[in-house]
């Protein structure tokens, strides 16, 4: 993906409405395939200056798909007026350099305890595992370490250290310990049901958002899981561990 920032400057006579000139044009960024998001923001200091961020899916896809396709022309009806006040019209890549703010909500990761409340989740949840008659036959076996194992996957996947990809070879490691497993949904639903039970054991905090993002990655890992086990899969070999969030409800802080 890339990010065009536009700039514009506009003279005061010119100000009245631009901002509703892209809220029309914003139609089309709505219905492109292109467009990932958009955001028109205006200056505190200086109200005569505007910025666009328009997030595309990729550089060849906004100047080729989006100016090329059909959503071009209403989108460039609109703001047509306003191309003379435009400063800047450029495209930027993300760089390295990027990370959440002393304001920011804390990770799941921080939120749940730290590391060592995945340790505690993970021994509860494997000792309810082996005890399971559903699932005990699917983890015969068993590494030593692999409760920890697991307990520093979903600490990475959570906004933790990512000790897991360092140690142990990040997504393709987690991957390979599905493979031809051909895990049943009985089964995908029983360590669902489990790892919630572990979670109250331990005493993992309860309130609503975290659970919901909580129960949401297990919903997600599990069924891909269950996918990847199936006999004749051929899941991608490479991915990024997922990092997950808190979604549509960030945790309430009173």
């Amino acid at each position: 993906m890339v990010t065009e920032y536009i700039r514009y400057r506009l003279s005061p006579e010119r100000l009245d409405g631009f901002e509703a000139g892209y809220e029309r044009a914003a139609a089309a960024l709505r219905a492109a395939p292109q467009c990932v998001d958009y955001e028109l923001m205006r200056s505190v200091a200086d109200p005569d200056r505007y910025i666009l961020r328009i997030t595309w899916t990729s550089a060849d896809d906004h100047l080729r798909g989006f100016r090329g396709g059909p959503h071009f022309a209403a989108f460039f009806a609109e703001i047509r007026p306003y191309v003379q006040d435009i400063e800047e019209m450029t495209h930027y890549a993300p760089t390295p350099v990027t990370g959440p703010g002393g304001g920011a909500p804390p990770t799941l990761y921080e939120w749940a305890g730290g590391t060592d409340a995945f340790l505690r989740l993970c021994d509860a949840f494997y000792r309810l595992v082996l005890a399971d008659d559903l699932l005990a036959p699917l983890f015969a076996g068993m590494e030593p370490d692999h409760a920890r194992h697991v307990a520093t996957w979903l600490a990475e996947v959570f906004g933790g250290p990512e000790t897991y990809s360092a140690r142990r070879g990040g997504y393709p490691a987690m991957l390979s310990r599905h493979l031809g497993k051909a895990i049943t949904e009985p089964q995908r639903r029983r360590w669902v049901n489990l790892m919630m039970d572990a979670a109250d054991e331990v005493d993992l905090p309860a309130d609503p958002e975290f659970r919901a993002a909580f129960v949401g990655y297990l919903e997600w890992g599990t069924r891909l899981a269950l996918s990847n086990s199936q006999p004749g899969a051929t899941p991608p070999r490479r991915a990024p561990v997922p990092h997950w969030g808190w979604g549509v409800a960030p945790p309430y802080q009173g």
